[in-house]
């Protein structure tokens, strides 16, 4: 798993990254009350936005971590927002998407660097 400085996490699954949000994002956004996915079939670059939250404090924008196609969203988190913040880390990520470049991985950081940028 990576994670990035916004705080996302990616995870490759097979050809695939898996991306969502950390548990401290989610701490600090509060209660997710609504959660927009980008299209599958859409291609992005890195740091389009991509998804949009919204908690009870604030609207956020996810950003692409990297370069790719979006090929599969997580429909369960759009009817069931609060998910996120119950298993940020499992079942409550955002979208998959096929890298065009796999390498952009390499750019972010391993567990024991983020959880000493969040300390």
């Amino acid at each position: 798993m990576k994670f990035t400085e916004e705080h996302e996490w990616l995870r490759p699954d097979d050809d695939l990254i898996v991306v969502g949000i950390t548990e401290h994002a989610t701490t600090q956004l509060g209660d997710i009350v609504f959660v927009e996915l980008p299209t599958v079939g859409s291609t992005v670059a890195k740091d389009d936005e991509v998804v949009v939250i919204e908690s009870v404090k604030a609207a956020s924008d996810i950003l692409a971590p990297i370069d790719g196609e979006i090929v599969e969203v997580n429909d369960v988190v759009a009817d069931d927002p609060e998910l996120v913040n119950r298993d940020p880390l499992g079942e409550g990520w955002f979208f998959k998407i096929r890298a065009s470049d796999p390498s952009q991985i390499d750019d972010y950081m391993d567990e024991a660097a983020y959880k000493a940028l969040v300390d």
